[in-house]
């Protein structure tokens, strides 16, 4: 193997699931501060949200994982964009209301005009 490729914190390093707490033991440069006794020895623990152990896709499962609301905030900005587009529509209406109307009173101004001309 070629000397000096690697770079200098290049190292066993545990990741550890947060779903079902299992562990992987491999090889990283990853920054954390925190560590975990695995086996008998320290290493550097990193924690991650979802991993093959977890997924729905190599697990075989569905089941749905909400870690940060992402559920939540889409159901929100949906409502939010429903309802937005129903005060909309409900401006569009008010005008073309309006404007039949006012052309109703027209056609009664006119039509009074001309009983009171003959």
């Amino acid at each position: 193997m070629k000397k000096a490729i690697h770079p200098d914190n290049y190292r066993l390093v545990v990741f550890q699931d947060l779903n079902d707490k299992s562990t992987f033991l491999t090889r990283s440069t990853v920054k954390t501060e925190e560590t975990i006794t695995l086996d008998g020895a320290e290493y550097p623990l990193v924690q991650v949200h979802i991993s093959s152990s977890s997924h729905p896709f190599y697990t075989g499962q569905e089941k749905l994982m909400d870690v940060e609301g992402r559920v939540d905030k889409f159901k929100a900005r949906r409502d939010a964009a429903k309802a937005h587009a129903e005060k909309k529509q409900a401006s569009k209406k008010k005008p073309a209301e309006k404007k039949t109307e006012a052309k109703e009173d027209s056609k009664q101004k006119i039509g009074t005009l001309r009983q009171t001309k003959k």
